[in-house]
């Protein structure tokens, strides 16, 4: 029990370094960070064996000028037995997608993502949406990037009509 509130700690530094990137984004104002950040944790258990414990979280950070924005994932994975901490481990970083606007402007943005792969991803790790507005005028787009199992993913994108 000490051990998984260890794991639930390392888990709360992370997700804390990444609510760090958003006081840097502000003193620039060229990139802004999701406003969804998300943190999924998982454990395998067995009784006398080896524990796993991993933990997952995401945001996006968008370029309001461009609308470019990046993809950033970090990960932690925790194996102990019922003695000690064996191996910890620590990955993550950013992957770069393409604009969503062809022309640079004022934009905001955000995003969001299916769980883990489960009922709602059909072809794989599931999928995310993202929305943009121009800021600078009544201009609002939407995309859903979901996986199609084959290797690439398969992006949509539609400009919203006004009523």
């Amino acid at each position: 029990m000490i051990r998984m509130n260890h794991v639930m700690k390392i888990c709360v530094s992370v997700a804390l370094s990444l609510l760090t990137l958003v006081s840097v984004a502000r003193a620039e104002e060229l990139f802004k960070l999701s406003h969804n950040q998300q943190i999924a944790c998982s454990r395998g258990l067995a009784a006398g064996k080896l524990n796993t414990a991993t933990c997952r979280s995401f945001t996006y950070l968008f370029n309001v000028k461009t609308s470019e924005y990046f993809r950033c994932q970090v990960s932690l994975a925790l194996t102990r037995d019922n003695k000690e901490v064996i191996n910890v481990q620590a990955d993550g970083g950013c992957t770069r997608k393409p604009r969503i606007f062809d022309n640079d402007s004022h934009y905001d943005f955000d995003a969001t993502e299916t769980e883990p792969p489960n009922t709602n991803s059909f072809f794989g790790v599931g999928g995310y949406s993202v929305w943009a507005a121009d800021t600078t005028q009544q201009k609002v787009r939407g995309c859903i990037v979901i996986s199609s199992g084959l290797g690439s993913d398969i992006t949509k994108c539609l400009d919203m009509s006004f009523q």
